[in-house]
C-alpha cells in the first residue's frame, strides 16, 4: 500500500503547509536530508495551548502530537516537490512538551506522532527520537515537534 493509500485509509487529508511565525523557513534541504522546522500543536485552527502536569492530559497531548505529525507530513510533501513517494526514510523526530517540573510522560505524548508516522510510512517510518519536557513553548503551545527525513 502506498503512502497516499495509507493516508486515505486513515481518512487523513493533508493540510496546506503552515506559514513561518518568525524568521525561518518551514524546511531546509542539504543533500538528500530534509530538516523540517518545529510545528506547533493546533486545535480547531488555533494554537493548542496547555501545560502537561497542569491543565493538559497525556492523552490530549498525544492527540496534539498526532495532529502535528499530519502537518509535518504535509510539509515533507512540499519539500519533496509534492511527491511523498520520494521519502526514503524518516530519520528522527524531536519533540518538545510544555511540562511542569514533575511531569514525566513526554515519551507517551510523542508516541502520538511516532505511531502515525509508522502507520503512514511503514518500515521507512521507523525513526530515532528525542522527547523533552520544557518550561514553555512559543505562544503557549502544549507540544512542538520537528522532523528530519531522507529523500531521493
Amino acid at each position: 500500500m502506498s503512502v497516499y493509500e495509507k493516508l486515505q485509509a486513515l481518512n487523513i487529508t493533508l493540510p496546506a503547509v503552515a506559514v513561518p511565525a518568525a524568521a525561518y523557513v518551514m524546511y531546509a534541504q542539504s543533500g538528500n536530508t530534509v530538516y523540517l522546522s518545529g510545528h506547533l500543536a493546533k486545535k480547531d485552527g488555533k494554537i493548542w495551548v496547555g501545560q502537561l502536569g497542569k491543565d493538559t492530559t497525556t492523552e490530549e497531548a498525544k492527540l496534539a502530537a498526532r495532529g502535528i505529525a499530519i502537518e509535518l507530513i504535509a510539509t515533507l510533501q512540499a519539500a519533496c516537490g509534492g511527491d511523498l513517494k520520494r521519502v526514503k526514510r524518516i530519520v528522527k523526530l524531536m519533540s518538545l512538551v510544555n511540562s511542569t517540573g514533575d511531569f514525566t510522560e513526554q515519551h507517551l505524548v510523542t508516541n502520538g506522532a511516532s505511531e502515525l508516522i509508522g502507520e503512514v510510512f511503514g518500515k521507512q517510518g521507523k525513526h530515532a527520537r528525542s522527547a523533552f519536557g520544557v518550561a514553555q513553548l512559543p505562544l503557549g503551545a502544549c507540544v512542538e515537534i520537528e522532523m528530519i527525513a531522507e529523500i531521493e
